[in-house]
């Protein structure tokens, strides 16, 4: 059922799970999912980059996809189930993949870094990721203003063979 927001505006409900808890949450037809994270949820790790899709930063999961969250507007997320970096973790125990990235010091500023894990977690999930230089491209619509990409291939080569429970298995280029 549809309901009025402060502003007058139409809201409409959805349902998503969201890190792993089922939620059902008015939203404006504009609210992008970005904007619902951050400011109606207060998930502030997917972090507001360029806003247009270009750099990466607002990257999440959306059923083990990659999605850039400031394109994705909120209500295409009815029935999904949604990842952010807040979710990777289980407790007190990383993901492997944050593992990597502390163990390879695999960011500097830290802005980009949820961005590029879940991406990575992402790319681990799809089962491309042969070679560095495919992890490089994969991991394109990524960036670190800073320049840690060396370190974030070799964080994300350290936990591909660690997330065999998500990936198909790999195989090279020509099987």
């Amino acid at each position: 059922m549809s309901a009025i927001s402060p502003n007058g505006a139409e809201e409409h409900p959805i349902g998503l799970t969201l890190n792993g808890q089922r939620l059902t949450l008015q939203v404006n037809p504009w609210t992008t999912l970005l904007d619902l994270l951050r400011e109606q949820l207060d998930l502030v790790g997917t972090k507001k980059g360029c806003d247009h899709g270009q750099c990466g930063a607002c990257t999440v999961l959306r059923d083990g996809k990659r999605v850039n969250a400031c394109l994705t507007l909120a209500i295409m997320c009815d029935g999904a189930e949604l990842v952010t970096i807040e979710g990777l973790a289980s407790g007190d125990v990383l993901h492997p993949m944050q593992r990597a990235f502390i163990t390879h010091d695999a960011f500097q500023c830290g802005y980009c870094t949820p961005g590029q894990i879940c991406s990575a977690v992402g790319l681990a999930r799809e089962g491309r990721a042969y070679t560095r230089e495919a992890i490089r491209e994969q991991m394109s619509g990524n960036l670190c203003r800073c320049g840690a990409y060396s370190n974030i291939v070799a964080a994300v080569e350290e936990a591909l063979p660690l997330m065999t429970d998500l990936a198909p298995p790999q195989r090279g280029p020509n099987p």
